[in-house]
């Protein structure tokens, strides 16, 4: 006999392994034109796909609070197809760190 999972175990196992990473959403033929739009669920939160005026195609995580704005999303274009990533720490820079030794010769 085996035991179902935890709600809350299954959420957080969700949010470490799958979110942390770019996911396919659709091709760009699906937003062709200025304006066009896309939504999607991806791991309960509705993500909006959107070409914009300048022909830039973006994602936004949409909020479910009232008169939240809606929150940008990092997305990429890749071989003609739309990728996202939810991982709020994907946003943040990081200094390449300096090495200053030098390898040893084998």
């Amino acid at each position: 006999m085996t035991v179902p999972p935890d709600d809350r175990v299954f959420r957080r196992e969700m949010a470490t392994a799958y979110r942390s990473g770019w996911h396919f959403i659709d091709l760009v033929t699906a937003i062709p034109h200025r304006g066009d739009s896309l939504t999607v669920t991806l791991f309960g939160e509705p993500i909006l796909v959107v070409r914009e005026e300048d022909d830039d195609v973006r994602a936004y995580r949409c909020l479910r609070k009232p008169r939240g704005a809606p929150q940008p999303v990092r997305c990429a274009i890749r071989y003609d197809m739309i990728f996202v990533n939810l991982d709020q720490r994907d946003h943040q820079l990081v200094e390449p760190k300096t090495i200053l030794a030098t390898p040893r010769s084998a």
